[in-house]
């Protein structure tokens, strides 16, 4: 039986205000729920990149517009952006540990938005996501991208878990 549930469908679908409803909803009912979700940045009405946004409202960058063509070979890239790895597993990884440490009598929500390219430069990041889906007192609700190009292997296992519920998300009118 599904435990987990992810949200999957294009970039722009509204996966991340899906999320950001239902996060609401079960705050507003004392449900425990942590975790974290990413938000775009846009400066002139132009993307510049991806904010981390903890459910506690920490917030960091993710990702930025390279400006320069030049890359470090340090650099972890998607496209047009420059994945700041620090900062994500910074804010990141502590919101997983300590939903993973909980007091196991207290089921609780962790919310993983989103299990993507550029999530997926961290380790740490792709540990902690399979520590979180084997916690018996944590149930995820996550998304993740739409199959295309080169499978993304934490993405592909997530799919295949027999405790996860995968939804097609095709268009969110909020309310």
């Amino acid at each position: 039986m599904a435990r987990h549930v992810f949200l999957t469908g294009p970039p722009g679908i509204g996966k991340t205000t899906l999320i950001q409803k239902v996060t609401q909803a079960l705050r507003s009912s004392d449900v425990p729920i942590d975790g974290f979700y990413t938000e775009e940045v846009k400066e002139g009405g132009r993307r510049r990149g991806f904010d981390v946004v903890t459910l506690s409202g920490k917030r960091g960058p993710l990702s930025r517009v390279s400006s320069d063509s030049s890359a470090s070979r340090r650099e972890y890239r998607v496209g047009q952006y420059v994945v700041d790895l620090v900062s994500f597993e910074q804010l990141v990884l502590p919101v997983l540990r300590n939903v993973n440490h909980g007091s196991d009598s207290e089921k609780k929500i962790c919310v993983i938005d989103e299990i993507g390219k550029m999530e997926l430069f961290s380790q740490a990041f792709i540990r902690a996501v399979r520590e979180t889906l084997t916690d018996p007192g944590t149930v995820v609700l996550g998304t993740i991208p739409v199959p295309k190009g080169k499978p993304l292997d934490l993405v592909e296992e997530i799919r295949s878990r027999k405790d996860v519920k995968v939804f097609n998300v095709s268009n969110v009118k909020c309310s």
